[in-house]
């Protein structure tokens, strides 16, 4: 991928919360920090990490749909340039397109149809919409119903025509496939990397490994608000060609590895140790782990982790 132009490029991001305790208190609760993630034209990046690792709350971010109370830090770059918040308000929905987690996301006072083809009538914008439609098993006539009138796993394949429907060059879906049978996810998926191999820019946010090892070119690891890897998809194929210990932890939960699992949960922002978020669970921890952990590559990766070699 070195050789593809870059489209979007997030370098030590962060993201605070602004919270209030005992009356009138200030507090900031830095829930992601130290995020680093690269994506090139024609790649799809997996972003996995389990829940609360702040894997939405990038999206929000790349997006700027992030909460009021919320605090921005680091840079992002899109095409080259900052992506400032006009700038963002600008290529949302057109160059930039949000696969988003909810189905609230839709409309609930506008029919699916006008909705998808955002008003347009033109026989081109229909003839399209009937195609994807027609892909992911939805009737024609879905185009005249409310959203609420029909199933959640209908509304989910809805969500997902809407970035099939342009020419995005930037698709980030935030685990696009929940309460979809594994044949429509498989699907879906296909339809993603189609997007990619075509030159878009996809960005997978998902828990599931096993389902992003399938269509990712790369999968960056998150755990407890951070990045603590970016990894070749062929780099999961054995434990072996891993760097950081809880990616490694990762694979040897997979079905195919024996569903091993480690004592320990993620810590919460406000119980986060000194150091490397994972050093509590993780068996290589020493007393350097305390201190500043660097972002830094490793065998053709990047790793937060200073005994990866």
């Amino acid at each position: 991928m070195k050789d593809r132009k870059v489209i979007l490029d997030i370098h030590n991001f962060s993201i605070a919360f602004e919270q209030y305790q005992g009356g009138f208190k200030k507090t900031s609760l830095p829930t992601i920090r130290e995020l680093d993630v690269t994506i090139c034209e024609g790649e799809m990046v997996a972003v996995v990490g389990s829940s609360g690792s702040g894997k939405s709350l990038l999206a929000h971010g790349i997006l700027g749909i992030q909460p009021y109370n919320a605090t921005l830090g680091g840079e992002i770059y899109y095409d080259g340039e900052l992506l400032t918040e006009k700038r963002k308000a600008e290529l949302r929905g057109n160059e930039i397109v949000l696969v988003p987690q909810s189905v609230a996301y839709l409309d609930p006072l506008m029919k699916i149809g006008p909705q998808i083809r955002k008003g347009k009538k033109d026989k081109e914008s229909k003839n399209k919409l009937d195609s994807i439609f027609k892909g992911f098993h939805l009737k024609e006539e879905v185009q005249d119903f409310y959203p609420f009138e029909m199933s959640g796993g209908m509304n989910r394949r809805v969500l997902v025509s809407t970035a099939l429907m342009g020419n995005p060059r930037l698709v980030i879906a935030d685990e696009p496939t929940p309460g979809l049978h594994m044949d429509m996810v498989r699907k879906v998926m296909s339809h993603f990397r189609e997007m990619a191999d075509a030159g878009a820019g996809v960005l997978l946010i998902t828990h599931d490994l096993e389902q992003a090892l399938e269509v990712a070119d790369r999968v960056v690891v998150f755990y407890a608000g951070t990045t603590v890897e970016d990894a070749d998809v062929k780099d999961f194929e054995k434990e072996e060609t891993l760097r950081h210990p809880y990616s490694k932890a990762l694979w040897r939960a997979l079905p195919q590895n024996g569903f091993q699992f480690i004592q320990g949960v993620q810590p919460y922002v406000k119980d986060l140790p000194k150091g490397c978020p994972f050093g509590p669970r993780c068996s290589e921890c020493t007393k350097e782990c305390e201190g500043v952990i660097p972002y830094r590559e490793v065998r053709g990766g990047n790793v937060r982790c200073i005994h990866a070699e």
